[in-house]
C-alpha cells in the first residue's frame, strides 16, 4: 500500500518546473540539452520551437538551432506527443518512439470507409520506412512511392483535410514518426521534404518506464490524467502505467496543493526555497505551458480565459510574471497595468533576448493586445 510522504505546494512545484525547464536562468549548453530539458519542443511553427529553445540557452540564436537540426543532427524534428509536430533530441528517440508506439490506437477520427485496416496500416508504415530510407522525398513524391509500394486503395483521396481531399495513406503520418520511420527533412526551397531517421524504438515497457520518469523529473508531481493529456492518451492506460511503476518503486506519491494525491520520481524530493521570480515572454506552444499543471494555477484570474482559448494552452504567446500567466503578447507586449517599473525593465531585457533569438530588431510598445486565433 503506497503511504504518501510529503506534501508539496503549486510554489514549490512551479519554482522547480521553471528552474528544471532553464527559464530561470539558461542552463543548457546546447540546443539539443535545452530540448531534453523540456522533453520535447513544439515545432508546428518553427519559429516558436526556435524561440522556446533560443530562450533556455546563453547567447543562443535561431541558427544555432537550425544548425543542431539540419547539421549537426542532435535534434529531429517529427511528430511527437499528442501527434503534433516537435523537436525530440537524436539521441532520445529510440526512448520517444518506444513511447508513444507503445500508447493505444483509437479508432480516429475518420469514416469506417475511410480508416486503414490493421494490416493495411502496417503494410503502408512498411511502404513509408522503405521509400525514405537514404532519401528525402516530398509529400507528392512520398505519396507516389508508398502506393508503388502498396496499390491503388492507398492513394484513394478520401481523407478531408484543409478543404481538399488527401491520399488515403496519409491518416498514419503521426503514426510512423512514431514508429521511427519517418521525420522532416531540410526544406527543398518551398517544399517540405521527409526521410527516415533510422530509429529502432525501445521495448515499449522500457521505454514507457524511461518516459514517465522524465516527465515527473521535469513537471512533477502530476497524476496519471496529467500524462494522459500531455500525451493525448486513454486516462484508464495512464492510470496502469502509472501503477506499474509505482508498484516496482520507480515513483512515489505526494499530497499536491490543490491537486490531491499526484506522483513524483521515488526520492525526487527536493524544491527550490523561494518561489519562482522574473519576467518571461514564452511563445506559442511552450513546453512549460503545455505541461505544466493544474493550469487553473498557471493562468490564474482573467489569464485563464484570455490565454487559454477555451482551454487549450499554447494558442497565444504569454507573458509570466513570478512564474504565472499575467498576460499574451504579440510582438508587442500589453503590460503596463500590470507590471512594476523593475518589471517593465525585465520586460525590456527580455524583449531584446527574443529580438537576439530571432535575429530581428525588437520594438517594445505597451498598450492592449487583440487576441485572436494565433494573434
Amino acid at each position: 500500500m503506497t503511504t504518501r510522504t510529503a506534501t508539496v505546494t503549486w510554489t514549490q512545484a512551479n519554482a522547480r518546473r521553471i528552474e528544471r525547464q532553464g527559464l530561470a536562468a539558461p542552463t543548457a549548453s546546447s540546443p539539443d540539452r535545452a530540448v531534453a530539458a523540456m522533453l520535447a519542443a513544439h515545432a508546428q511553427v518553427s519559429s516558436a520551437a526556435e524561440l522556446s529553445v533560443g530562450l533556455r540557452l546563453a547567447g543562443a540564436t535561431r541558427t544555432d538551432v537550425r544548425r543542431a537540426l539540419w547539421n549537426d543532427r542532435t535534434l529531429v524534428r517529427t511528430y511527437g506527443p499528442r501527434g503534433t509536430v516537435h523537436l525530440l533530441t537524436a539521441a532520445e528517440l529510440p526512448l520517444w518512439t518506444g513511447a508513444l508506439s507503445a500508447i493505444p490506437a483509437g479508432t480516429g477520427p475518420f469514416r469506417k470507409d475511410v480508416r486503414l485496416s490493421a494490416d493495411r496500416t502496417e503494410e503502408v508504415l512498411a511502404a513509408v520506412g522503405d521509400a525514405l530510407t537514404g532519401a528525402e522525398l516530398t509529400i507528392d513524391e512520398l505519396s507516389d512511392a508508398v502506393v508503388a509500394r502498396t496499390g491503388p486503395w492507398a492513394g484513394d483521396r478520401v481523407m478531408p483535410a484543409f478543404q481538399d481531399m488527401w491520399p488515403r495513406w496519409r491518416q498514419v503520418m503521426h503514426l510512423a514518426g512514431h514508429r521511427g520511420v519517418l521525420c522532416f527533412a531540410p526544406d527543398r526551397g518551398r517544399k517540405v521534404t521527409y526521410t527516415n531517421p533510422g530509429a529502432t524504438p525501445l521495448d515499449g515497457p522500457e521505454a514507457l518506464a524511461g518516459l514517465v520518469h522524465r516527465y515527473l523529473y521535469a513537471y512533477g508531481p502530476a497524476t496519471p490524467q496529467h500524462f494522459a493529456k500531455w500525451l493525448a492518451a486513454p486516462n484508464s492506460w495512464a492510470v496502469s502505467v502509472f501503477a506499474e511503476q509505482a508498484g516496482s518503486g520507480a515513483i512515489e506519491e505526494v499530497a499536491y496543493e490543490g491537486g490531491g494525491p499526484a506522483w513524483l520520481v521515488a526520492g525526487d524530493t527536493d524544491f527550490p526555497a523561494g518561489p519562482a521570480r522574473g519576467v518571461r515572454l514564452l511563445p506559442y506552444f511552450d513546453a512549460f505551458t503545455i505541461a505544466s499543471q493544474p493550469r487553473e494555477r498557471l493562468f490564474p484570474g482573467a489569464a485563464y480565459t484570455r490565454a487559454l482559448a477555451g482551454g487549450q494552452a499554447g494558442n497565444h504567446p504569454v507573458l509570466l510574471i513570478d512564474g504565472t500567466v499575467a498576460g499574451v503578447w504579440h510582438q508587442r507586449r500589453s503590460g503596463r497595468r500590470i507590471a512594476t517599473a523593475g518589471q517593465l525593465r525585465e520586460l525590456e531585457e527580455q524583449v531584446e533576448r527574443v529580438g537576439v533569438v530571432l535575429e530581428g530588431k525588437p520594438e517594445l510598445t505597451v498598450g492592449k493586445v487583440t487576441v485572436g486565433p494565433h494573434a
